[in-house]
C-alpha cells in the first residue's frame, strides 16, 4: 500500500526525534534547516497545511572505533526527500582523511547497502551504523594498494602472490578491454585477456594490487562476471625477484584465438587449452569450462 504524504512526513518527524534524543549534542547530531523542520512539522499537525517546500537537512557526525588510535570523524550530510522513507534519503559522507576517490567509492557502497537493506524503511540508524562500521576502512583502502610501489615498509608486509582468474558471459567493449589493460599496467599485474564470448582474464602479481583491480573490474556494467578461481602463494622474502619468479606471464596482453562462429567472436576453446598448457595452467581449463582440454 502506498503511504500518504502525511503518513511520510510523520515517519520523518519520529526518526528525527529519535535521533535528537539519542544524540543530544550538536557535534553529533544537528538540524541544518530549521525552517523546512518547522513546516514539516505544521503539515503533520494541520490538516489543511500546504506540503513542505523543502526537504529536512541534518548533520549526523561518527567516530567510528579505530585501531589505530587517532580518531577519525566521519560527517554524514544528510537530507530527506519529501518521499521519504518511501524513497532513499540522500547521504554524503565524508572526512579530511579522505581522498576524492576513496569519498565517491564510499558514497557509492553506502548508496547500495542502503539499496539492498532499507527501502521503505526509516534507515538513518543503520546507515549511521554502516558508516561507524565500514567508514574508517576506506581511508587505508587506496592508501595500501598505491604505497606498496613506494614503500619497502609495506612491500615487505605483502607478502602474498595471488592469481586471480576472471570469467565474464563475454567481453566485447572496446572500453573495457583497455580499462582491464591499462588497470594491470597501472597495478604490475601481469597475465591476459581473452575477449569475445566467453571472457576470460587472468592476473598475477602483489594480492593488494590483484584485489583492486578486482574492485575496479566489477564496478563496470557486466551480464556476469566472477573469479572463478583464485590461487595465493606465500612469497618469501616478498621481493621484486620472488615475484617475479612466480610469474606465468611476463605482461597483460590481449589474447585474440582464431574465432569462429556468426558473429565472429566466440574463439577457439582448442587454442586457449594449449596456450594454458604452454603456461603451465592447463588445469584452469577445466574449472572455467567444466570438461577435460584436448
Amino acid at each position: 500500500t502506498e503511504m500518504t504524504h502525511r503518513e511520510e512526513a510523520e515517519i520523518q518527524i519520529s526518526e528525527l526525534d529519535l535521533l535528537s534524543s539519542m544524540f543530544p549534542y550538536e557535534d553529533e547530531f544537528i538540524v541544518t534547516d530549521q525552517v523546512a523542520l518547522a513546516e514539516l512539522k505544521h503539515y503533520v499537525e494541520n490538516e489543511s497545511a500546504e506540503m513542505p517546500s523543502s526537504k529536512v537537512q541534518f548533520i549526523l557526525n561518527v567516530k567510528p572505533e579505530v585501531s589505530n588510535a587517532a580518531m577519525v570523524e566521519f560527517s554524514m550530510a544528510c537530507a530527506l526527500p519529501l518521499k521519504y522513507p518511501t524513497v532513499l534519503p540522500e547521504i554524503t559522507v565524508r572526512s579530511s582523511l579522505l581522498s576524492r576517490s576513496q569519498q565517491i567509492h564510499l558514497n557509492s557502497d553506502l548508496k547500495t547497502y542502503l539499496m539492498q537493506n532499507c527501502s521503505g524503511e526509516p534507515c538513518m540508524l543503520s546507515a549511521r551504523e554502516w558508516v561507524k562500521d565500514h567508514a574508517a576502512a576506506y581511508i587505508d583502502k587506496e592508501l595500501s594498494s598505491s604505497s606498496v610501489t613506494t614503500s619497502h615498509a609495506v612491500q615487505s608486509e605483502d607478502t602474498t602472490f595471488t592469481r586471480l582468474w576472471i570469467y565474464s558471459h563475454h567481453i566485447y567493449n572496446k572500453q573495457k578491454r583497455k580499462n582491464i589493460i591499462d588497470w594491470a599496467k597501472e597495478l604490475s599485474l601481469s597475465g591476459f585477456c581473452m575477449p569475445g564470448k566467453p571472457g576470460v582474464v587472468c592476473v598475477e602479481g602483489l594480492q593488494s594490487s590483484c584485489e583492486e583491480f578486482w574492485s575496479r573490474v566489477r564496478k563496470l556494467t557486466w551480464k556476469r562476471i566472477l573469479i572463478r578461481h583464485r590461487e595465493d602463494v606465500s612469497l618469501e622474502g616478498g621481493g621484486h625477484a620472488e615475484i617475479q619468479k612466480q610469474r606465468k606471464f611476463s605482461t597483460l596482453e590481449e589474447k585474440c584465438f582464431d574465432a569462429h562462429g556468426a558473429r565472429g567472436n566466440h574463439m577457439d576453446l582448442g587454442q586457449l587449452y594449449r596456450f594454458l598448457e604452454e603456461k603451465g595452467c592447463a588445469g584452469i581449463f577445466q574449472m572455467y569450462f567444466g570438461v577435460e582440454g584436448h
